[in-house]
């Protein structure tokens, strides 16, 4: 009879979904075999597999040898899985700025997204072409993996086209409006994409003052069967965090942003003159030189 082992059930949190699904897609790639055969080559009860490839459950050093050795992995692969794994269950987690899967993987599983960012569009409405720009102009992206990276932004964009998409509020300061992503018709694009989105979309205008400028970009989610998940970002890290503190510090956040943010029609006119305006700027002949 399959034995179930020593498993410690815990919280989930975004990154130990994460670890599992990675766990899942190696059992999936290197053995072929469904979760159910794979417990039964292993000798566990198969929820204890399922348990662990959904991260609703801390697998122990021994199950994760057993697990990635029959999967043919490693020793190197255990290592490095388990340097990160030892994190997975923790209420805050920082991870280097480009790791895109546990936030893609988040934004997908996610019931509400609510966001707000001072200096760029979006990322879940960005137009390709400003993706880009943005890779380009960053300047810390090489320019052989650009192409992956607007690429997998575009992917992670699905979700909206979803028969039952996450409800989203994205916040999104003037700064991000004026400051140029590429050229011209880049913005111009770029400005259409936000106004067909309007109904989630809030501006945060250059009149509210400095403070919301000296905020960095963060995230909330909300989810339907796991704990909401506050996030945050810089140049040197991405922070996810589950601890009770955090959310109802996000939550306080987006209740100060909505009280000074444009409602949905103020931030459509305000779109609107940008989009005029730069279309003015463009049919305009070029000042002669002296």
């Amino acid at each position: 009879m399959p034995t179930v082992g020593r498993m410690t059930a815990i919280t989930s949190t975004a990154y130990s979904r994460d670890l599992g699904d990675e766990l899942r897609r190696l059992r999936e790639k290197f053995t072929g075999l469904t979760g159910h055969a794979f417990a039964e080559q292993l000798g566990w009860d198969p929820s204890k597999v399922s348990n662990i490839e959904k991260g609703k459950a801390r697998a122990s050093e021994i199950d994760l040898v057993q697990y990635l050795l029959t999967c043919g992995r490693d020793t190197t692969h255990f290592e490095a899985f388990r340097d990160r794994y030892r994190y997975a269950f923790d209420p805050y987690v920082v991870t280097v700025p480009d790791n895109l899967r546990t936030l893609a993987l988040a934004e997908a599983q996610a019931k509400r997204i609510t966001s707000f960012d001072v200096h760029t569009m979006p990322g879940l409405i960005q137009i390709p072409e400003y993706a880009r720009a943005l890779f380009v102009e960053g300047g810390r992206v090489a320019p052989a993996d650009i192409d992956k990276g607007v690429q997998l932004r575009t992917e992670r964009q699905a979700i909206m086209r979803r028969q039952n998409p996450p409800e989203c509020l994205f916040y999104v300061h003037e700064l991000a409006l004026r400051l140029r992503v590429g050229d011209d018709q880049v913005m111009e694009e770029q400005y259409l994409r936000l106004l067909f989105h309007t109904h989630m979309l809030r501006i945060v205008p250059m009149s509210a003052g400095t403070a919301p400028v000296r905020q960095s970009a963060r995230m909330l989610f909300s989810f339907e069967k796991h704990t909401p998940l506050a996030y945050g970002e810089t140049g040197l890290g991405q922070v996810f965090a589950h601890d009770g503190g955090a959310i109802r510090d996000s939550r306080e956040f987006f209740k100060w942003l909505d009280a000074i943010a444009l409602d949905e029609g103020q931030s459509r006119s305000l779109l609107a003159n940008y989009v005029s305006g730069l279309r003015k700027d463009l049919d305009e002949p070029p000042a002669e030189l002296a």
